[in-house]
C-alpha cells in the first residue's frame, strides 16, 4: 500500500453554490467609467487557496447579476494584475449569469484545503493571498491601462486589494490564507472598496451577504434530520442550543441536552471557527449559524460523505452545564448493523437513498450519531495503529472475528461496526490486532477520508491482546517449501534495519523456504528517477542479511522491466523475483532467452513433456493488461528431479475503487476489470502447461490484490479438472486473511496449485506483519509444502 498525505480536518467549510449558468442572453454594453454596475458585479475574491492552512484548494472569484434579466458574459474575462502592477493575466468567461444567481470562477491553486464546489469557469491565475487587483472586463485582452485601471471603460466592475495601488476609491481590506474579501452587500455597489468588501471566511459560490433574514429557530436534531444531508442546509438559524463536549483547533463539538425521542437524528453537531474557538467544554450555548454541508478533502474527496456543520457563527456563552453522559455504542447501548454498510441506494446515497435506515445499514447508523459525544466499553482492536494514527475499533460481540482477534471482511459482510479512532483531539496509542482500550473509551463521532471516525479526548489505555507474530513449521526433507512475501518497496536506501528484518521473517518465521517469490523488489536507487532498472544491488543485500541472520544462501533470479513501464512508486521500477535456496536438491532451470518485451512459451522435449522456452521469462509481457503493472514472472525448478513450474505475480493494486464508507453506494471497483483480465493472462499461461501435461507441478502465487471470493480468484481457479486449487479457499474463515485494511483482515495474498499437489499440500498464512503497527512490509507472508510427484505416479 502506498501511503498518502493526509491533512487534518478543514480549516473551511463547504457550501453549495447556487450558480445557474443561462445562455442565449444578449451582453449589455460596457458601463460609462467609473460608474457603480447596475447588473455583474464582483461579490468575492479569495487569492489563497492551496496554502498553508487555506479552507479551499483553489483561488477564485465570485460574481453576480443583479439585474432582472440573464447578463451573457461570452466574450468577457477576469483579469488580475499584483499590487503594484501594471500586466495583467486573463481568464477569459463562458456562458451567462441568471438574475440573482453567482458564477464562480476558479484560478490557480495547491494542494491544501478541500475541493471547490464546480466552478462555472477554471483559470490558471496565481493571485496573491494578500494584496492584488482583480477587474471584471467586458472583453477578453488584457488591460493595457498600467497601474490605474478601475476607470478603463471596458471594466465593468474592479477590487483592488490590500496594498494594491489602484481601487475604486479606496482597497478593500488585506486578506489572508484563510479570508476572502466579500461584498457585505452582494447586491450594492457603491464604488467604494474600502466601504463596499469586508474580510471573512471564504465562501464560494454562495452569496453571503446582504440584509439581514431574521434566522430560524431549530434544535441540533432538527438541523441534522433523519438523513446524510441536513434539511436546513444553506439556512441560518438560531436559538440553537447545548453545551460543548469536544473542542479542536478550529471549531468545537457540542449537544442538546434535551434530545427528542427519534434515534435517527443526532444531537451533536461540530461548530466551524476557523480559529481556535474561545469556548471551554462545559459551556452551555446559545448559538445562531449557517447550515453547511462540509465535504472532507484529500485523496478522493469527491467520493466522501459530507458532514453537517454550523458556520459563520454567533456564539453566545449562556452558563456552565455537565457533559451529556455519552451515548453507549455495543452492548447496553446502541447496536451497529452486523454485515451491511448500505444497501438503500444505488448511486450517490445523499440523492439516491431510498431509506434512512440506522437498524439495518452500518452508514445510517453512524450518520444518527454524527457529531455526537458516545462511549463504547472495551473496545476491541482489529487492526494496527497506522501512520496516520488511526486505530480500527468494535464494540464486544461484533463478528465474525479472526483467530488472533481481528475482524474478517467477507462477500457479503464488510463489518459495519468498525470505526476508527483517529488523534485529532487527542494521541492514539500504539496497538495491535486482539488488543483491547481499557473502561469505556469517550469522543465525538466525525467522518473524514471515506471512514466514520471516533475522536477520544483522552489517550486511551491499551490492553495487550497477547497476540505474538506466528512461526511456521519447517518443511520435511522430502518438502518442497513455497512462499510468497510482498516486501513492500524494498531497495538499498531501505537501509540495514529493514533488510535485517526481512532476513529475520525469512529464517525463523517462515523456515527458511525452499522457494520465494517476491513482490515490490525495487532498482538499486530505489524511488530515484535515474533511469536505472537493474535490482542486483538489491537482491545481493537481501541474499546476505539472510545469512547474516544465520540463514542459507539464496540465488536469485528476475528480469529487470521497462524503465517506468509497471506502476509503483516513479523511478522505482518494482517487479517480481525468485530467490532460491543453493543448499537442497533444488535447482532452477536457467533457459537463457528472457527479456524484459519477450514472453516466455511453453515447448516440448522429445518425450512431450512441458518446458519454458526461456527460464526465467515473462508471462504475455504485450499483453495490455499488464500496462502500468507488474509483468508475471515464471521459473522452472527441478526438486529431486521433478519438474515443478512457478508464476510469481503482482497484479494491479485497488487505487481508485470507491471507499467502502463512501458517498457512492454500492462502491464501484473500478480497478477490478484489469486484474480480471491479467487472471485470465495467467490462467491461460497456466492452461497451456497442464494441455501439455495434465499431472504438471503448477504453482500460482502472489499479491493478487484480491479477495480469496473475487471474481479475480475464480478466473484463477478455472473449472473442471485442470481447475487450480486457491489454497486461502481450504482454510477455516477465521484464517482466511493475509492483509488488514481499515481493521478489515482479509486476503490479498494468495498461492494456487495444481490439482495433483494438493493431497501432499501444507499451507500456512504467517501472520507476522499485517497485524503489527510495526511492520517490515504491510502483507503476511505465506508458504506452502508441497510433494512434487512425477505424471506416472499421479
Amino acid at each position: 500500500m502506498s501511503a498518502l498525505i493526509r491533512p487534518r480536518r478543514r480549516l473551511g467549510v463547504l457550501v453549495v453554490t447556487s450558480s445557474l449558468v443561462l445562455a442565449g442572453a444578449a451582453a449589455l454594453v460596457a458601463r460609462p467609467a467609473d460608474a457603480a454596475s447596475t447588473d455583474v458585479v464582483i461579490t468575492e475574491v479569495y487569492g489563497g487557496g492551496g496554502n498553508s492552512g487555506a479552507p479551499y484548494t483553489n483561488d477564485f472569484v465570485e460574481l453576480t447579476n443583479n439585474s432582472s434579466a440573464p447578463v451573457d458574459v461570452s466574450g468577457w474575462s477576469i483579469q488580475y494584475a499584483s499590487a503594484a502592477g501594471t500586466s495583467w493575466q486573463v481568464t477569459k468567461l463562458t456562458g451567462s449569469i441568471a438574475p440573482g444567481a453567482a458564477y464562480l470562477v476558479q484560478e490557480s491553486g495547491g494542494v491544501n484545503g478541500q475541493p471547490m464546489p464546480t466552478p462555472d469557469v477554471t483559470g490558471t491565475i496565481p493571485m496573491s493571498a494578500t494584496a492584488g487587483k482583480v477587474a471584471l472586463v467586458t472583453n477578453q485582452t488584457a488591460l493595457a491601462c498600467g497601474s490605474v485601471c478601475h476607470a478603463d471603460p471596458a471594466v465593468r466592475d474592479y477590487v483592488g486589494f490590500g496594498t494594491a495601488n489602484d481601487s475604486e476609491t479606496a482597497p478593500a481590506p488585506g486578506l489572508s490564507n484563510t479570508t476572502s474579501a466579500a461584498r457585505s452587500n452582494p447586491k450594492q455597489d457603491t464604488d467604494n472598496n474600502s466601504a463596499d468588501f469586508t474580510a471573512g471566511n471564504p465562501s464560494p459560490g454562495t452569496l453571503t451577504g446582504g440584509p439581514a433574514q431574521p434566522p430560524l429557530d431549530a434544535k441540533i436534531h432538527d438541523i441534522q434530520g433523519a438523513a446524510h444531508r441536513s434539511p436546513l442546509d444553506g439556512k441560518r438559524v438560531g436559538n440553537v442550543t447545548g453545551v460543548v463536549t469536544a473542542k479542536s483547533s478550529n471549531g468545537f463539538w457540542f449537544q442538546d441536552t434535551q434530545p427528542d425521542d427519534n434515534p435517527a437524528t443526532s444531537e451533536g453537531i461540530f461548530v466551524f471557527t476557523s480559529s481556535a474557538p474561545t469556548v471551554s467544554v462545559g459551556d452551555a450555548l446559545n448559538v445562531e449559524g449557517t447550515v453547511a454541508e462540509f465535504r472532507p478533502g484529500g485523496s478522493g474527496g469527491t467520493t466522501n460523505l459530507t458532514t453537517t456543520e454550523l458556520t459563520n457563527a454567533k456564539i453566545t456563552v449562556t452558563g456552565t452545564a455537565p457533559v451529556p453522559a455519552p451515548t453507549i455504542v455495543g452492548p447496553g447501548g446502541r447496536v451497529p448493523p452486523s454485515t451491511v454498510i448500505e444497501d438503500d441506494s444505488n448511486g450517490d446515497v445523499e440523492t439516491t437513498s431510498t431509506a434512512f435506515d440506522p437498524a439495518n445499514d452500518g452508514m445510517d447508523f453512524w450518520e444518527s450519531l454524527e457529531g455526537m459525544w458516545i462511549g463504547i466499553d472495551q473496545p476491541e482492536v482489529t487492526g494496527p495503529t497506522s501512520s496516520f494514527r488511526e486505530l480500527s475499533v468494535v464494540p464486544a460481540g461484533s463478528g465474525v472475528r479472526t483467530v488472533r482477534g481481528g475482524i474478517l471482511l467477507q462477500k457479503t459482510d464488510s463489518n459495519p461496526e468498525r470505526i476508527l479512532l483517529d488523534d485529532v483531539l487527542t494521541p492514539i496509542p500504539d496497538a495491535k490486532t486482539g488488543d483491547k482500550l481499557a473502561s469505556t473509551v469517550t469522543g465525538v463521532v466525525d467522518y473524514s477520508f471515506g471512514n466514520f471516525k471516533f475522536l477520544p479526548t483522552t489517550t486511551p489505555t491499551v490492553i495487550d491482546g497477547g497476540v505474538q507474530r506466528e512461526v511456521t513449521k519447517a518443511s520435511s526433507p522430502v518438502q518442497l517449501s513455497v512462499a510468497t512475501f510482498n516486501v513492500e518497496n524494498l531497495d538499498p536506501s531501505d537501509g540495514d534495519a529493514k533488510f535485517d528484518g526481512l532476513a529475520q521473517a525469512v529464517v525463523h518465521n517462515l523456515a527458511a523456504p525452499d522457494i520465494l517469490g517476491l513482490e515490490e523488489v525495487q532498482d538499486n536507487d530505489g524511488a530515484v528517477n535515474s533511469g536505472t532498472t537493474a535490482a542486483d544491488k538489491t537482491l545481493n543485500m537481501l541474499t546476505a542479511a539472510i545469512v547474516k541472520a544465520g540463514g542459507p544462501q539464496y540465488a536469485w533470479r528476475e528480469i529487470d522491466p521497462v524503465n517506468n513501464a509497471e506502476g509503483g512508486e516513479p523511478g522505482g521500477n518494482i517487479r517480481v523475483a525468485f530467490m532460491y535456496r543453493t543448499d537442497k536438491p533444488l535447482k532452477f532451470v536457467d533457459t537463457p532467452g528472457g527479456g524484459s518485451t519477450t514472453a516466455t512459451a511453453i515447448v516440448t522435449d522429445h518425450a512431450g513433456r512441458p518446458h519454458l522456452s526461456s527460464s526465467p521469462g515473462r508471462v504475455d509481457p504485450a499483453n495490455p493488461a499488464w500496462a502500468a503493472t507488474r509483468v508475471p514472472l515464471a521459473g522452472e525448478f527441478k526438486w529431486h528431479g521433478q519438474t515443478v513450474f512457478v508464476v510469481v505475480n503482482h497484479f494491479s493494486s485497488k487505487g481508485g475503487d470507491d471507499p467502502l464508507w463512501g458517498r457512492f453506494q454500492p462502491p464501484v471497483q473500478s480497478s477490478a476489470p484489469k486484474r480480471h483480465e491479467q487472471a485470465a493472462a495467467v490462467r491461460g499461461f497456466v492452461d497451456q502447461i497442464l494441455a501439455k501435461d495434465k499431472g504438471a507441478n503448477v504453482v500460482v502465487l502472489g499479491d493478487l490484490n484480491d479477495f480469496d471470493w473475487s471474481q479475480t480468484a475464480d478466473i484463477l481457479v478455472g473449472s473442471g479438472n485442470t481447475a487450480l486449487v486457491d489454497l486461502p479457499r481450504t482454510l477455516p474463515l477465521p484464517e482466511r486473511y493475509s492483509y488488514v485494511f481499515e481493521g478489515n483482515s482479509q486476503i490479498l495474498d494468495q498461492i494456487l496449485i495444481s490439482q495433483n499437489l494438493r493431497p501432499a499440500s501444507s499451507y500456512d498464512v504467517v501472520h507476522m506483519n499485517a497485524e503489527f503497527p510495526d511492520q517490515i512490509s504491510d502483507h503476511d507472508p505465506q508458504v506452502v509444502k508441497l510433494i512434487p510427484l512425477p505424471s506416472w505416479v499421479r
